[in-house]
């Protein structure tokens, strides 16, 4: 809205034909603080705005970096445990194909393989749930 010098004195001359020359100064000087202080209210609606506009770009930064991964998500907290091998195993050796000079190679064929199994806390925790 762009007010021209007619337009400024038109409306000044209604304003002094209206309230008279001792009101017109009070009017304008209440005039003038409320804009001031509609101004002043802008500019504060503004800067909060911005700052909440710069902690959303924070938290959205914080959300997009990496975080490191903890110690107990990698390292198993059991110990592992030893377990039957369940896949198929070759035929066992007949004793008198095993040399008689070697006893331990006959008293491992006739025990089963014994194998270390590693279990981690997530399918411990599938597992018993």
């Amino acid at each position: 809205m762009q007010l021209g010098f007619p337009e400024m004195m038109f409306i000044f001359i209604l304003a002094l034909i209206l309230f008279g020359p001792k009101k017109l100064p009070e009017i304008g000087k209440q005039i003038g603080k409320g804009l001031a202080e509609f101004k002043r209210a802008s500019r504060e609606f503004q800067s909060q705005i911005e700052d909440e506009v710069r902690k959303l770009e924070i938290e959205s930064d914080l959300k997009n970096t990496i975080a490191p991964l903890s110690l107990t998500e990698t390292v198993s907290s059991e110990p592992p445990m030893l377990t039957v091998r369940t896949d198929p195993q070759p035929e066992p050796v007949p004793p008198d194909a095993v040399p008689a000079s070697s006893p331990e190679i006959a008293a491992a064929a006739a025990h089963p393989d014994y194998t270390v199994e590693s279990t981690s806390a997530k399918a411990d925790s599938a597992g018993h749930a």
